[in-house]
């Protein structure tokens, strides 16, 4: 019996397909895929103890199920788009063709690899080890409880959360009989979208945790708000708008400020851009101000990838020598490592002038103080010179009365409220004397209020 599992070719065929995997080698490190090998290598060294057994196959089983995707294809499908490789990485690049061409080779065999990999059911390593243990009835009865997973999960495969260039990849996976025959279809995905985090993400932040180096966190579910939900100030758009086309149809664009009063739709601006051109291949990476000092390490994360761009500053102002200022500076001016032509930084502020300027710093012009800096005239210039390192400069004003009452109206409208247009008028007046004054969020906390008020009351 030992003698027919260490010669078993029903698990040496999938063992053998995953030691022959060589671009995704990657894979071989995944977390599922481990234990998946763990569980066939134990089973076909033949030395089974039924203890030992139940621990390995439920330590795949809980692996596969700590994931979102608890179908074993699936599982496989999810990696291969989004695994980093050598094929992944330089098939958006100006590589060679002869060497993307002899990588295709190798991926179409890690393909079909991998799809045999996928096909690995509870049935075949269950029914390996009950031949093991013959007649012994109870011993049986333990292994065909052992929870299943699944090989194919028809609800992940209608997953509305999932963009649609995801779905159609997947789709093509899942519908294919032989997966070496995807290379192509594999390839534009990735030249056209990217691979690794920035194709499963259009949204990013970079953080650091305490004592270590910073890192990208991709968002989940970022702010879904379109450009059509933002009533006025649309002249600044349009003149954000035509920046970001040029950037993603490669043309001479700008670094831009967007400053002006709180609450006027900057940040709100920039979040509507990324829904309405993701898919033009535009992502954002949103860096807090206190790690400005990161940006050469932010710039080689992004360089040589098909996506383009914005890394996104909000509320930004900086204090008297703060170092986040010299770090930004030099973005903008260009350091020796060049800020790479995939990349733009907007920012947004409520400051025209970036830098917080005293008037002590005035009488310094004339000071007789031996303290006093000689040249005061040139630190003040410096101060005020960040903003303009910015190519364009946009004003979001807060608006006058007529402007905000016709952005009341606007969000009234999208949302269908029937509601006497004099009185919504006039408590929208009263509301932003009651509270933060005119801006483009005032008024739509007042539709929140007004629609919230009159949905409680037609549950009376």
């Amino acid at each position: 019996m030992d003698r027919y599992f260490t010669n078993n070719s029903e698990l040496v065929k999938f063992k053998l397909a995953l030691d022959g995997i060589s671009i995704y080698r990657h894979l071989r490190k995944d977390k599922v895929i481990i234990r998946l090998y763990e569980l066939i290598d134990y089973v076909d060294k033949g030395e089974i103890e039924l203890s030992n057994f139940i621990n390995i196959y439920n330590d795949f089983f809980f692996e596969l199920n700590c994931n979102s995707i608890s179908s074993l294809k699936d599982y496989i499908i999810d990696r291969i788009i989004f695994d980093e490789n050598p094929y992944s990485l330089k098939i958006g690049t100006m590589e060679s063709t002869q060497m993307i061409k002899l990588m295709e080779e190798a991926v179409a065999n890690d393909l079909d690899n991998l799809q045999l990999v996928s096909e690995f059911t509870p049935t075949i390593i269950k029914s390996c080890v009950i031949k093991h243990f013959e007649e012994k009835q109870f011993e049986i009865k333990i292994i065909e409880k052992l929870s299943e997973w699944q090989i194919y999960d028809e609800k992940n495969n209608e997953d509305t959360s999932c963009t649609n260039y995801l779905k159609q990849i997947k789709h093509i996976f899942n519908k294919s009989k032989k997966w070496s025959e995807c290379v192509h279809d594999l390839g534009e995905f990735y030249e056209k979208h990217g691979c690794g985090l920035f194709a499963r993400y259009r949204a990013f932040i970079w953080e650091r945790s305490s004592n270590s180096a910073g890192y990208l966190r991709g968002i989940d579910s970022p702010d879904p708000i379109a450009l059509s939900d933002l009533i006025g100030y649309e002249s600044q758009r349009l003149t954000i708008i035509e920046n970001t086309l040029q950037f993603l149809n490669s043309f001479p664009a700008n670094n831009m400020l967007l400053y002006g009063s709180r609450g006027t739709g900057k940040s709100s601006t920039v979040k509507a851009i990324l829904n309405e051109y993701y898919m033009k291949g535009l992502r954002i990476i949103e860096v807090p101000k206190e790690h400005l000092s990161d940006f050469p390490d932010i710039i080689r994360c992004l360089k040589n990838r098909p996506q383009k761009f914005i890394i996104f500053i909000d509320d930004l102002t900086f204090e008297d020598g703060e170092k986040g200022y010299a770090s930004l500076k030099a973005v903008l001016e260009g350091s020796l490592e060049s800020k790479p032509n995939n990349v733009l930084i907007y920012a947004t502020s409520n400051r025209r002038h970036l830098v917080k300027e005293y008037f002590h710093e005035r009488e310094g012009l004339q000071s007789s103080n031996k303290n006093d800096e000689v040249h005061a005239a040139d630190s003040i210039q410096e101060k005020l010179s960040l903003a303009d390192r910015f190519g364009i400069t946009v004003s979001f004003l807060a608006p006058d009365k007529n402007e905000y009452l016709e952005i009341v109206e606007g969000i009234a409208k999208k949302r269908n409220l029937n509601i006497d247009k004099e009185k919504l008028l006039s408590d929208a007046l009263k509301w932003e004397l009651w509270n933060n004054g005119r801006s483009p969020r005032t008024a739509r906390q007042f539709i929140d209020w007004i629609e919230g008020h009159s949905g409680m009351g037609n549950l009376k």
